[in-house]
């Protein structure tokens, strides 16, 4: 069964040569809201502080916050490409982590050869790919482009194919970073079907959003992140998503 637990998980960031450390300070602090320290005369940037949280099979959790907030690299630790600095990770389950679909796409590699690295990237076995191919390059609509170099597609091409294989497995748990959206006409239709359905598939999902409205929609539970760690809502922000929430109710 698939389950998730954090306790007291924080990620540190150290940043060497304190050559401008003002302008560093400024940068690093405008991509990830966090708080610095100088204990050792290193910069470290506190990316996450003390996080918390316990999900198990049917939990959809929404993540909240600015730019900044730490959404992104809380969703990669859940990912696993982060390790805790500090605290405990447990994971049980398999996990399809949508945050980057294009994530291990080689320009100068083809299409069916990008659905090889980009497979053994999510940790799919070769078998599982070759089974898993013709099916990947039907849904992408690709045609004989699935032979050609990545370079020579168009930005949609680009996207059928990652969406097409980020999404060909099923998994226990789902990461996601806004809704995955491919932005080809052509292609909207099947592709929000499978998206639908690879969610519903999932025993827990997790998904970033600046959208109440998609939080509302598709989460059952809701965290705020702020500079970092996890904060209390203030009233207009519980107000504003028990609205979303009674909208998405009146739709059903």
């Amino acid at each position: 069964m698939a389950s998730i637990s954090l306790k007291d998980a924080s990620i540190n960031f150290p940043i060497y040569g304190a050559g401008s450390a003002s302008l560093k300070k400024t940068l690093a602090s405008s991509v990830t809201g966090g708080r610095f320290g100088q204990d050792t005369g290193v910069r470290v940037v506190q990316a996450l502080s003390n996080i918390t949280l316990d999900l198990k099979s049917g939990d959809r959790l929404g993540l909240i916050g600015h730019n900044g907030a730490g959404k992104s690299t809380l969703l990669r630790v859940l990912a696993g490409v982060y390790e805790p600095s500090s605290g405990d990770f447990v994971r049980s389950g398999s996990v399809a982590s949508l945050i980057d679909p294009a994530l291990g796409i080689e320009p100068d590699a083809t299409g069916v050869e990008n659905i090889m690295l980009r497979g053994l990237v999510m940790g799919m076995s070769k078998r599982q790919l070759d089974n898993l191919t013709p099916t990947i390059c039907e849904f992408s609509g690709l045609g004989d482009y699935v032979n050609m170099p990545v370079r020579t597609y168009s930005t949609g091409m680009l996207m059928r194919l990652a969406f097409s294989i980020s999404t060909s497995v099923e998994a226990d748990i789902l990461l996601m970073d806004e809704w995955l959206s491919v932005g080809d006409a052509e292609f909207t239709g099947k592709a929000e079907t499978r998206m639908k359905d690879v969610v519903a598939k999932s025993g827990i999902l997790v998904l970033a959003s600046h959208s109440l409205d998609l939080i509302a929609k598709e989460c059952n539970r809701v965290i705020y992140l702020e500079h970092g760690r996890i904060v209390e809502p203030t009233e207009a922000q519980v107000e504003a998503l028990a609205k979303a929430r009674a909208g998405a109710t009146s739709e059903v």
